[in-house]
């Protein structure tokens, strides 16, 4: 599948490369980076980790740019392409819009509450 303006990212995907967004990664500096940005909300296992890395690479939102052995095994780098900051900006973009609808309409039936009214 293609990225495109209409596509959501799912949550695992969103944190990915919001742990791009500053400079390129390896897998396990990724893993680290979205279980922090996250709060421990997203915590990629290995495999689901290099299956979505494979996805986004696919779709144009990442890019390996360098790759390094480590103790005889290949160690890739991953950063944004700019499809992926378009794409991290847009999903950034449309939670917020979410959670506006929510918390406006919250503060709105507050206002509208008589006082002393249930809730």
């Amino acid at each position: 599948m293609v990225w495109t303006m209409t596509t959501r990212l799912r949550e695992p995907s969103y944190f990915i490369l919001a742990s791009l967004q500053d400079e390129a990664l390896h897998g396990y500096a990724i893993i680290t980076q979205a279980a922090t940005l996250s709060q421990n909300r997203v915590r990629l296992a290995t495999g689901t980790l290099y299956a979505a890395l494979d996805r986004l690479t696919g779709e144009g939102l990442i890019e390996i740019v360098r790759e390094e052995i480590v103790s005889g095994r290949a160690r890739r780098y991953y950063a944004l392409t700019p499809d992926g900051r378009t794409a991290l900006q847009a999903e950034a973009e449309a939670l917020s819009h979410a959670a506006r609808v929510v918390t406006d309409r919250a503060a709105a039936r507050v206002r509208l509450r008589p006082a002393g009214g249930p809730a």
